[in-house]
């Protein structure tokens, strides 16, 4: 079962999913493997400790970090790019999961 969402989530990426379809949901991930989103999640953090919600945003997150830092985007087109309407959220979230902010993430790994 996790390989089967890491495999759907790496394919909603590479897919560019994100831009037209927005960011890939609980209730998605439930439908494409034939589970309710309360046994998915539930699943998930019997397994693995992290709810379906966090694994979400850990892969987001995974996604943004490689996106800062082979790119020359900005944050914004990042946000935008990884399917967030407004990229305040996407630096809340960021700052929220890594301690920085994605600019101070940049600026590090720079």
């Amino acid at each position: 079962m996790l390989q089967q969402i890491e495999e759907l989530l790496n394919t909603y990426f590479e897919e560019d999913k994100l831009v037209s379809h927005g960011m890939p949901t609980v209730q998605f991930l439930a439908e494409q493997l034939n589970f309710t989103p309360n046994y998915l999640s539930d699943m998930l953090r019997t397994l693995t400790g992290l709810s379906a919600q966090q694994h979400i945003h850990q892969k987001l997150i995974e996604k943004s970090k490689e996106l800062l830092s082979t790119t020359n985007l900005t944050v914004s087109e990042v946000a935008y790019q990884l399917g967030f309407e407004h990229p305040q959220s996407f630096n809340r979230l960021f700052k929220t999961k890594t301690s920085l902010t994605p600019l101070e993430f940049r600026q590090a790994f720079n």
